[in-house]
């Protein structure tokens, strides 16, 4: 037997996951407590919003995280109830009822099922990097504004609190990164708030913690057709909400990280996350930005492993330790995100140097993306409108690139039209307008050997210019054509108009 064979146990080790290893089991496992603790008051406030119990806002985070953290495409990332859903779902649930809105967290998974398999997560390579750092900015921006409320109109010692878990988390893990640095901040000030008896908000003050696990059953509506045409309109909209926020979560983990995930498995993975948490009486959900950037950025999670705690321990802490979570002190968690939504901006994209430099286009679309996600608090809104913003950037940009040209030979008895650039609809408007009908000679050669045909509008445009000159009598003859633009031209020329 060769020496350089691997043993039978070195080749069980090679195939093990990576968070059997004592130390990266610890990090996933303390990563998935501290994103735990800063769940319960966010999904609170998204349950809130969407007009339920919020232990229904909780299990449905339960049941999201556990379920994703085995069926997802994108270790590490952290699906939970959020609000992105929860302001789709809250009309549905204030005019119907809350057998409707599970109803719709089914339908939605299905949905989200159906779009993943036709392929959806390749629309992701059509978001520009201006919408990423405009998406990124806007969620800092969104996660510090979801925090002023703790803020203002709290007792003055919320302050000093706030002050001490943000020193905390800054300069701990410059002592130790054995322990997350948030973790110890929750405990610290949790300890001394209740040591001291000093009265400040606490997460109890939130909203009551569910006391016992949630029980699968049928949504409480009539299975009729009436019910699929309410539900439907709320369950696709939900299904574009969460499939958006989810993919530019993966995104921003993949480059976080170093590494590639599915984005395919990941959207049919939030389709069947939410068809159980529907099934278990939940709000639905998706990828939860905040938290997913305190277990990979700030806690420095890379495994599914972490994921699937953060929802475990969820329920734990509410249901077993109930008193004890109740008395954490929102500055505690405040500090938390605060550090969260400093670390996730982007500084580099705003400054002097970077904005001197960049297009202006870029710079616009970043500035459109980020206005829109801050003024209605959706994300999939700003990343949107600005992806149109930059499609039409872009084809104003490229339509300037469209260039003709024109050679006359010597005996004037032909002209040589050499177009450049691509043809499409924004630069093939005002391509007719480029030749002289009248005064050219009887023979026209347009050379499109530097140019690329696109579309309907560019071949239309293309018979356009051949119907002018033959209105006088003159013929014209069109070279240079690559395959692709060839095939374009020969299957559309002369079926664009009723005259012809």
């Amino acid at each position: 037997m060769s020496s350089s064979a691997p043993s039978a146990a070195a080749r069980l080790r090679l195939g093990r996951p990576s968070w059997l290893s004592p130390k990266v089991f610890r990090t996933e496992a303390l990563a998935g407590l501290v994103v735990a603790f800063a769940l319960i008051p966010e999904v609170i406030s998204f349950s809130i919003i969407a007009g339920v119990d919020p232990a229904i806002g909780l299990f449905a985070s339960f049941t999201m995280a556990v379920t994703i953290a085995i069926v997802g495409g994108r270790p590490a990332m952290v699906s939970a109830a959020a609000g992105a859903v929860a302001l789709v779902v809250a009309p549905l649930n204030r005019e119907h009822g809350f057998g409707y809105l599970v109803a719709a967290v089914i339908l939605a998974g299905v949905f989200q099922i159906v779009l993943g398999a036709l392929g959806v997560a390749k629309l992701m390579r059509f978001v520009p990097r201006s919408v990423m750092v405009g998406f990124v900015n806007s969620l800092a921006i969104l996660i510090f504004m979801a925090q002023v409320p703790e803020m203002t109109g709290v007792p003055w010692a919320v302050y000093p609190l706030i002050a001490g878990g943000l020193a905390l988390t800054v300069f701990f893990p410059k002592v130790t990164k054995v322990v997350p640095a948030p973790l110890v901040s929750i405990v610290v000030l949790t300890v001394i708030t209740v040591a001291a008896g000093i009265a400040v908000p606490t997460v109890g003050d939130k909203g009551e913690l569910p006391s016992s696990l949630p029980v699968p059953g049928l949504p409480d509506v009539p299975f009729t057709l009436d019910t699929l045409k309410i539900v439907a309109p709320y369950a696709f909209a939900m299904a574009l909400v969460g499939l958006l926020e989810s993919l530019m979560t993966a995104k921003l983990v993949d480059d976080l990280t170093d590494t590639r995930s599915s984005k395919t498995r990941e959207s049919i993975g939030q389709g069947i996350a939410n068809i159980v948490t529907g099934f278990f009486g939940g709000m639905g959900g998706c990828a939860m930005i905040g938290q997913t950037m305190i277990n990979v950025r700030v806690s420095g999670a890379r495994t599914r492993l972490s994921t699937f705690l953060a929802g475990a321990f969820l329920m734990v802490l509410c249901i077993a330790f109930g008193p004890i979570v109740s008395d954490i002190p929102m500055a505690a968690l405040v500090a938390v995100m605060v550090t969260v939504s400093i670390g996730t901006f982007d500084w580099h994209s705003i400054a002097p140097k970077t904005l001197k430099r960049m297009p202006v286009g870029e710079i616009t679309v970043m500035l459109v993306t980020v206005a829109c996600v801050v003024a209605t608090h959706n994300l999939a809104i700003g990343v949107v409108a600005g992806s149109l913003t930059a499609m039409v950037i872009f084809a104003k940009r490229v339509a300037h690139l469209a260039n003709v040209t024109a050679v006359t030979d010597p005996d004037g008895k032909q002209v040589v039209y050499s177009v450049t650039g691509e043809l499409f609809f924004a630069s093939s408007n005002d391509l007719a307008t480029q030749f002289h009908y009248g005064t050219d000679p009887d023979k026209v050669v347009i050379d499109l050997s530097a140019a690329h045909v696109w579309d309907a509008s560019s071949v239309a445009a293309l018979d356009a210019i051949e119907t002018k000159y033959a209105q006088r009598g003159k013929t014209v003859e069109i070279i240079g054509l690559n395959q692709p633009s060839a095939q374009i031209h020969e299957k559309l020329s002369g079926e664009l108009t009723g005259s012809q």
